[in-house]
């Protein structure tokens, strides 16, 4: 037997767009703010609250939840996930208020496949690809690994 399913679509609800943007179907943005110049690639989520400074360029298949800022001329290659909830007590939060807040600042570039826990990252800085960001980063340079660690200077 076979039985239908319920089906959700999302698509683009509810979007700030700046002068200048790109995006790429099939996608999904909503509640969101997009800079001026923006590039959005196909299979990309962007949630609510999600602000993008001028000139960022999001990259196919990742996703980027609530309450994540990027500055100007940031850079997110394919595959990235930003995380806001930390699953403190070991599970997903009932409530939106346990999330917490990643800011990214001016030239932040963040490698493919890497993961953007709840974060501060200065202007400047160069996330490897695979990298699991714990911690603020507060120094400008390339970081790579898991955890994330500060490789060299530019």
């Amino acid at each position: 037997m076979s039985h239908q399913p319920r089906i959700s679509e999302i698509g683009i609800v509810d979007v700030e767009f700046g002068e200048g943007v790109e995006i790429v179907k099939p996608l999904n943005l909503y509640g969101c703010r997009i800079g001026d110049h923006c590039f959005i690639g196909p299979f990309v989520e962007i949630q609510s609250g999600v602000v993008l400074g001028k000139r960022c360029r999001i990259q196919s298949h990742s996703f980027v939840c609530s309450l994540v800022q990027m500055g100007d001329d940031c850079f997110v290659s394919h595959g990235v996930v930003f995380i806001n909830d930390l699953f403190q007590g070991g599970r997903p939060s009932n409530s939106s208020s346990a999330w917490k807040a990643t800011r990214l600042g001016n030239r932040v570039a963040v490698g493919s496949n890497a993961t953007i826990l709840p974060v501060d990252i200065c202007d400047d800085v160069v996330v490897g690809a695979g990298a699991v960001v714990t911690r603020d980063i507060k120094v400008p340079g390339i970081y790579a690994g898991n955890p994330a660690i500060r490789l060299r200077a530019f």
